[in-house]
């Protein structure tokens, strides 16, 4: 049975009663003032497995037991609560004031040993101290002083973590990278950026020492000598030490590229190992520090030709060249990702970008063939990687044939994306409730094959479908309209009807092969979904009455 009693204020803390004897918790109800003290009634239960069923649904905050009681006894119920939920919050009641009771009861981090029969005035007493545990608790996990400390100590985490999504070319959106940027505190103002690689090779380290240690020490000494000289954001990526260098303009690389230089050389001299710096070429954008990243890379695989101890400017060893990519690339990737995330405001401006940048310098037509033919083939391979309907979403063969070899119209181009990208937005939630569907009925089909097994759980069938049992839980009850338990007990009831009115099997041997181990819970639980007996219910069903 649940209750609900709306609170005002603060959200009430969840109450789940159990005890065989219904006077005695309609008592408690009655008497106490819940919503008063900052509670809520949110059920009750007549024995401890249905109150561990119920705990398990309600997600209550604290419950109340009896010790004795058919089924499963409160002590019982108690040690399963807390192994499943450690933070839950127990108060025993009993009849018995006996020392092994007690003694458990401790043993079990039980808030409160009560006697019956209960003083409302002490019960009181006993929530209010246990709501104001409660509030303390909840303040630790929202106290924002603790947060801001958290954040600050987690702060160079995060920041490496914001270098390493700029190389990756995963902050495109110049606002959000703005945001990011501020909220992590990072001087990135320019007003140009360089990218370095600095790459550790020829370790002869002992078998006891870890060669990543000497990437520490030679970040220490970067830290020590260039980092406020240069503005520095450094990250580890890829096994390299990868720096973000700001200049105050394009002229200044050769001083960095020299001081580098002499840095390597340096460690090279105290670590005895090789130390390279690769270094990209200037750029003025933050968004473009991808770009630096790549021919910074492209430096230090010169290591081969230069030597592995000083800094490699890819400006001097490749003058005139860099590892830029074609401008129709990023694009395309950059309409991928908006696709992808149905952000339609962004894909709409990034082909007006596309649109523009099209119309631009001579060899349009050029341009635009290869634009769109790199977009069809892009967007052939979203659709295999989705596993959508290529045909269905890129439309007709003659249109895209038009679109490659006929049409010179970036408008007609970004009016076929968008009709591509409201086919993919509807095909992927297709997909995604296909996949709900099919994820709840393999858990339906895996209590087909497994109720009359006496231990399946939430835990069990989530194990089963590799997933968490939040993800499940929710997902199960928004398709069902049902609780996993609940949906569980229901059909178990079902088989038990059916076997009740084709078999002649005694009601024990029933309750075993419904996956109830006790044929009095099983009798309880009948009796509660369908008001009688089973053995009345056979009865009544079999002679037409």
């Amino acid at each position: 049975m649940e209750i609900r009693n709306e609170a005002e204020g603060a959200q009430p803390y969840q109450v789940l009663l159990a005890d065989d004897e219904e006077e005695v918790i309609r008592i408690i109800i009655d008497k106490m003032d819940w919503a008063g003290m900052g509670f809520q009634i949110a059920g009750y239960a007549k024995n401890g497995a249905e109150a561990l069923e119920l705990a398990e649904e309600l997600q209550v905050d604290v419950v109340m037991t009896d010790i004795k009681m058919p089924y499963m006894d409160g002590l019982t119920l108690s040690r399963e609560l807390k192994q499943r939920y450690s933070d839950i919050k127990i108060i025993i009641f009993s009849g018995f004031d006996e020392f092994e009771y007690a003694k458990e009861a401790i043993s079990l981090e039980v808030e409160q040993y009560l006697l019956k029969p209960i003083d409302p005035a002490e019960l009181e007493e006993v929530f209010r101290k246990l709501k104001a545990s409660l509030d303390r608790e909840r303040d630790e996990r929202r106290n924002l002083d603790r947060l801001r400390k958290y954040y600050l100590q987690s702060l160079p985490l995060q920041q490496e973590s914001f270098v390493i999504a700029l190389i990756e070319g995963r902050l495109m959106h110049v606002e959000r990278l703005r945001q990011l940027r501020d909220s992590l505190q990072m001087e990135l103002n320019g007003p140009c950026f360089v990218v370095v690689i600095v790459h550790v090779s020829g370790v002869k380290e002992p078998d006891d020492v870890d060669s990543l240690l000497f990437t520490v020490q030679v970040r220490g000494l970067i830290e020590e000598q260039l980092k406020e000289k240069y503005r520095l954001h450094l990250a580890n990526y890829l096994g390299d030490l990868t720096i973000i260098a700001q200049l105050d303009a394009p002229e200044a690389l050769t001083e960095l590229t020299d001081d580098f230089d002499l840095l390597c050389r340096q460690a090279k001299r105290l670590y005895q190992v090789g130390v390279t710096a690769g270094i990209g070429t200037v750029c003025p954008e933050i968004k473009e520090i991808r770009q630096s990243w790549r021919e910074a890379r492209n430096a230090v695989s010169y290591r081969a030709i230069y030597g592995n101890a000083r800094a490699i400017s890819i400006s001097e060893v490749e003058p005139g060249v860099s590892a830029k990519e074609p401008w129709e690339t990023e694009a395309v990737r950059t309409i991928l990702k908006h696709m992808r995330m149905g952000e339609t405001g962004e894909l709409d401006r990034e082909l007006e970008h596309c649109i523009a940048a099209l119309k631009e310098g001579p060899s349009g037509s050029v341009r635009y063939r290869i634009f769109i033919m790199e977009l069809v083939a892009a967007l052939t391979d979203f659709s295999d990687s989705h596993q959508l309907d290529a045909e269905e979403l890129l439309g007709e063969r003659t249109q895209i044939d038009r679109l490659v070899f006929e049409s010179e119209s970036p408008e007609e181009m970004a009016k076929w994306v968008k009709e591509v990208a409201s086919r993919a937005d509807a095909q992927l939630q297709e997909r995604r409730h296909q996949t709900t569907t099919s994820f709840v009925g393999r858990a339906r089909d895996y209590v087909k094959e497994h109720f009359a097994d006496t231990d399946v759980t939430v835990e069990a069938v989530c194990r089963y479908l590799g997933v968490s049992s939040t993800h499940f839980s929710t997902v199960f009850k928004k398709e069902t309209g049902k609780t996993f338990i609940s949906y569980l007990t229901d059909y178990r009831m079902e088989r038990a009807v059916e076997l009740l009115l084709t078999t002649a099997d005694r009601t024990y041997l029933i309750a075993e092969k419904v996956g109830y181990a006790d044929s009095n819970y099983f009798s309880y639980v009948f009796k509660k979904q369908f008001g009688m007996s089973p053995a009345k219910f056979r009865t009544e069903r079999l002679s037409g009455a």
